[in-house]
């Protein structure tokens, strides 16, 4: 199995086309990442908010594995990123109220100190300092590729080309994300992971913790509908973007009609109104200046009559 592990020579915290790749590989190769906790922590936190050596004393963004270049792969094409298994590692951390942002100060917790919750990791679940526990629901946060333009680009954006920062917490093992490939190589880089989070992720991070991934990387010319979109264990996932919560929202619905419309030869009109009944709109994080939203439609939504 080829396997690539957090170094200084394989981990990034921008996305860029002009930085080597970590490791290049073949379509359909599957490999096993491993990725440290966001801030890149070269050791766990013995304390809730104790801040131990970093990857990147001063890091730009999130501490990702990567990038990893996948042979023939060019714009136009899509990336199909299979999800085998994601293993936490023992520990992880959550921080709210730790930047001055609208939403926490409209919730009033912009003024004071952050609040840090130290969790242990195991036999799926999480159990925090302050002794409560979650069943945990691994996934990566980050999963993209660089934007088209040279120079250095922030991980903190979700992007809809590329990727990038989706926080979705549908990609559990068992999904697949397709994403537009973005430059020659594709460039992908991984990480963030999140052993827990709700929709929305909504104190600005989840269970941040180190994640082991083991993936499937193919290339396709041609994909089920235009833009970012996946097939997970919950349902069919379609996503929008956007600095505006509306824009963002009909962008999610959009892709979604557009799917029902090819599943099931409908013209626009009566996809929308089949997908009133089943289409689940979710919030998919206020956490990181661009709104996520994405729709789900679950597996079993629609019968076949009779």
């Amino acid at each position: 199995m080829i396997r690539l592990d957090p170094a200084p020579d394989s981990t990034v915290d921008v996305f860029s086309r002009e930085t080597p790749a970590a490791l290049t590989v073949d379509p359909g190769a599957t490999i096993v990442v491993s990725s440290l906790d966001a801030h890149g922590f070269l050791r766990r936190q013995r304390e809730p908010g104790e801040q131990p050596p970093r990857m990147f004393a001063e890091g730009r963004g999130h501490c990702l594995t990567g990038p990893v270049g996948i042979r023939g792969a060019g714009p136009g094409d899509v990336l199909a990123v299979r999800f085998r298994s994601l293993v936490p590692g023992e520990w992880g951390w959550t921080v709210a109220a730790a930047r001055d942002t609208w939403l926490n100060r409209r919730l009033g917790v912009a003024d004071g100190p952050p609040t840090w919750l130290l969790w242990e990791l195991g036999a799926g679940q999480a159990t925090s300092n302050l002794g409560h526990t979650v069943r945990t629901a691994p996934f990566l946060g980050v999963v993209g590729m660089p934007p088209t333009e040279t120079g250095a680009h922030a991980t903190i954006p979700p992007r809809a080309a590329g990727g990038g920062n989706l926080d979705c917490r549908e990609l559990v093992a068992g999904s697949t994300l397709y994403l537009p490939v973005t430059v020659p190589g594709a460039w992908l880089s991984l990480g963030d992971g999140h052993a827990a989070q709700g929709d929305g992720e909504v104190a600005g991070t989840a269970i941040e913790c180190p994640m082991t991934t083991e993936v499937t990387l193919d290339v396709q010319k041609t994909a089920a509908i235009p833009g970012i979109h996946a097939e997970t264990p919950a349902g069919r996932v379609t996503f929008g973007f956007s600095p505006e919560l509306n824009e963002a929202t009909a962008d999610a619905l959009g892709a979604m009609v557009s799917w029902l419309q090819i599943l099931y030869d409908l013209d626009r009109r009566a996809a929308l109104a089949l997908a009133s009944p089943v289409v689940h709109l979710r919030v998919t994080q206020v956490a990181n200046g661009t709104w996520g939203v994405h729709a789900l439609l679950p597996h079993d939504a629609i019968g076949s009559g009779g």
